[in-house]
């Protein structure tokens, strides 16, 4: 595939993802729409999904090769995927990053900021919380990463 050709298909990916159409993303990273490149602003198509919890994009990006820790630069876009999701409660969204080898120890801003952890708490949002807190107990004894499952209800 030609560079132009994969540039035209992932700036098309990046206002897919913000529409949140998933069938629209999954034929672009199909075509070859590149996962990981951040869009003109700095925003990586992973990062804007989950910030808007949208757990199956998350999953249909991270599956194509999207890195599962790399930071966002966009302006009011910048950190991690995991602070993001975090930072909005989106419970199965971090369930998915988690799933995929997000690292929940991972502070932002080159490891001088917040952690999933914290920003989960600060929303407040105890589920999400839970969910890290597990993760984060798994990794340090060699368990599971991905935590509890969803909460019958």
């Amino acid at each position: 595939m030609n560079r132009r050709r994969r540039k035209k298909l992932t700036k098309s990916l990046a206002g897919a993802v913000l529409c949140d159409e998933g069938t629209r993303v999954d034929r672009l990273l199909k075509a070859g729409a590149d996962p990981a490149a951040p869009d003109a602003d700095g925003t990586t198509p992973l990062y804007a999904a989950c910030v808007q919890g949208s757990a199956g994009i998350a999953r249909s990006l991270l599956a194509a090769g999207a890195p599962p820790d790399a930071p966002s630069a966009g302006p009011g876009a910048e950190g991690t995927p995991l602070c993001a999701a975090a930072c909005w409660g989106h419970t199965d969204t971090v369930r998915v990053l988690l799933a995929h080898g997000a690292d929940p120890t991972l502070r932002e801003d080159h490891g001088t900021g917040w952690t999933p952890l914290r920003w989960a708490l600060r929303g407040p949002h105890p589920e999400t919380a839970d969910l890290l807190r597990a993760a984060i107990a798994g990794r340090e004894t060699g368990g599971p990463v991905s935590g509890p499952g969803p909460t019958p209800g």
